[in-house]
């Protein structure tokens, strides 16, 4: 209980007030990958989604909650100086973790214990890619925007959800062609033919159309019988 409460009291609060005015100052990133570091070192404990699943057996708290939370209780003078004290703290913190250091209250310590210190495990320039890559990715902004995405797809027709799902609006306008033809133009061709349509995205098309210049449908097999119905009314309903 007090997980789920850590995590959920920190994105809210850092959603309402942490992010308040101008954004600060970046700090110049180095060259290397702070996203995949991320991924490769700190992944096997901490959850690194946007915003994160509750799992009972968690190791450690999720990315976005340590970040906003850092970012919420760090002390500067100005918001300028926010990221980039946010930055050393980790950079510090990473190789010498303590209980006085931690902005943790006491009962979270109690559950995830102290982060064992990851010195030998990351270079000084591995770390500072990853502390800066952590306040570049969790921020309002990326929470704001997969939320709003969520809620668009929640809202979506389930057909349109399965098209954008596979990728078939990179490749397909609803009413202009792209690589391929319109949606509404196959749903025009094939408005009695709905078995068609389904062998059509089961197993790929080439030279169907002449608008999309001898370029290969590929097949989209991994679609379970639910996605390949609701997706065929969707494109059907566009004539």
């Amino acid at each position: 209980m007090m997980k789920i409460f850590f995590r959920v009291s920190v994105a809210l609060n850092l959603l309402l007030f942490a992010f308040a005015g101008c954004a600060p100052e970046k700090k110049k990133r180095n060259d290397l990958d702070g996203k995949a570091l991320l991924e490769s070192k700190c992944a096997s404990c901490h959850n690194l989604d946007i915003p994160p699943e509750t799992y009972p057996e968690e190791k450690a708290p999720p990315m976005m909650a340590v970040a906003f939370h850092i970012y919420d209780f760090i002390e500067v003078d100005t918001p300028a100086e926010k990221i980039p004290a946010s930055i050393a703290f980790v950079k510090d913190y990473v190789f010498s973790p303590s209980y006085e250091k931690s902005f943790c209250d006491k009962k979270s310590l109690e559950d995830y214990g102290l982060m064992p210190s990851q010195k030998g495990k990351l270079s000084e320039a591995e770390l500072d890619a990853v502390a800066i890559y952590m306040f570049e990715h969790y921020n309002r902004e990326n929470f704001l925007r997969v939320m709003k995405e969520r809620q668009i797809l929640r809202d979506m027709d389930p057909g349109e959800r399965v098209a954008r799902k596979y990728g078939c609006t990179s490749c397909h306008g609803v009413t202009q062609k792209k690589m391929g033809p319109a949606l509404r133009a196959i749903a025009k061709r094939y408005k009695d033919d709905e078995k068609q349509i389904k062998r059509s995205i089961l197993s790929g098309t080439k030279d169907r159309w002449e608008e999309a210049n001898h370029a290969r449908m590929p097949a989209f097999k991994t679609l379970n019988d639910e996605e390949l119905d609701s997706v065929t009314s969707w494109i059907l309903e566009q004539k």
